[in-house]
């Protein structure tokens, strides 16, 4: 595995460590069918020119395109590389294919040789490094190599989904829920060890407008909110609190403590996917400077669902001229 970042992203790592150590927010990248469906046909397609490419993957996440080209190519291709700015994400995949090799560094400065790659793909990942970002994956490409990038859009179903999904999560920090229910159960523990019950009925009093504040982010969001952790806090508070004689007090401490850095991570992770929603104007920049590159623009679009209103990408294929800058 190569390294090449000294700051990994800590909200990032801790988000991936989660998906493989706690369970927590395991819905880690977008697994709708049509994306899948997008990558299979775009590697099946690539196999009539390339038998054995030099694949680079850029913000690998839990490897959803590593995955498709793995299952399009017959074989192992020639190079397989997945990057990522999260040393916890590359050995996840790694853990998963070992024969993929990994990159931890930030897209912007990728230790690799110019033209090293005949493909070069992102889905939901190149556009949090910027646009220098996507300059970068174009010097990488080999002469006739293709770039496919899925990246965010502003006013899609994924851009609307993150923005509701920090505002739960911002929603039910500021309601202060775990803090006190964190004092609703050291108080409760205690007084089942004979400590006297007035601090528990009045930290459970003291907790009754959080409740009722997650209760209104569920009515007004859904319970599917930010990845089902509202609900899920919710609803284990409520199970442990009526049978809370059956619990250990530090592990149900520790738990909470736990639960409210993984909220802390999952909310910067939604803030920076609604940053980087790219706008009509940045998508046509980027077209433009590719062309200026001397890449072929072979599609630039919106990616629609079937029977879905706002898009879910932006799709661009872009494919190096020989010789090009």
């Amino acid at each position: 595995m190569i390294s090449n970042t000294s700051q990994t992203s800590k909200s990032w790592d801790k988000y991936w460590r989660g998906t493989n150590d706690t369970g927590a927010f395991t819905s880690g990248g977008v697994s709708h069918p049509a994306i899948r469906a997008f990558w299979i046909e775009f590697f099946n397609s690539a196999k009539q020119n390339y038998n054995n490419p030099n694949i680079l993957d850029i913000a690998s996440g839990n490897g959803a395109v590593i995955e498709c080209a793995l299952e399009a190519f017959e074989q192992i291709p020639n190079e397989l590389y997945s990057l990522d700015v999260s040393e916890a994400a590359i050995k996840n995949i790694h853990s998963r294919y070992p024969k993929v090799k990994g990159i931890v560094s930030n897209a912007n400065s990728v230790p690799k040789e110019t033209g090293s790659f005949d493909i070069v793909t992102s889905q939901y990942g190149i556009e949090y490094a910027g646009h220098d970002a996507i300059l970068e994956a174009a010097r990488l490409l080999a002469d006739s190599g293709s770039m496919v990038l899925l990246m965010h859009c502003d006013a899609s179903s994924i851009h609307l989904e993150c923005q509701q999904s920090f505002i739960a999560i911002e929603r039910t920090q500021t309601s202060g829920f775990i803090q006190l229910a964190i004092e609703m159960f050291d108080a409760g523990f205690k007084s089942i060890k004979g400590a006297d019950r007035k601090p528990y009925e009045q930290s459970s009093k003291q907790l009754a407008p959080a409740i009722m504040e997650l209760e209104s982010i569920m009515r007004e969001y859904g319970s599917h909110v930010a990845g089902d952790s509202i609900s899920r806090l919710y609803n284990d508070v409520g199970q442990i609190h009526q049978r809370i004689q059956h619990y250990e007090s530090a592990d149900v401490l520790a738990w909470l403590n736990r639960m409210e850095e993984e909220l802390s991570a999952y909310a910067k992770r939604m803030s920076s996917m609604s940053e980087s929603a790219i706008n009509n104007s940045k998508f046509e920049q980027i077209k433009d400077d590719l062309t200026e590159r001397g890449f072929v623009i072979e599609t630039a679009d919106k990616l629609y669902i079937p029977g879905e209103e706002l898009p879910m990408a932006w799709v661009l294929i872009a494919k190096k001229h020989a010789q090009s800058l």
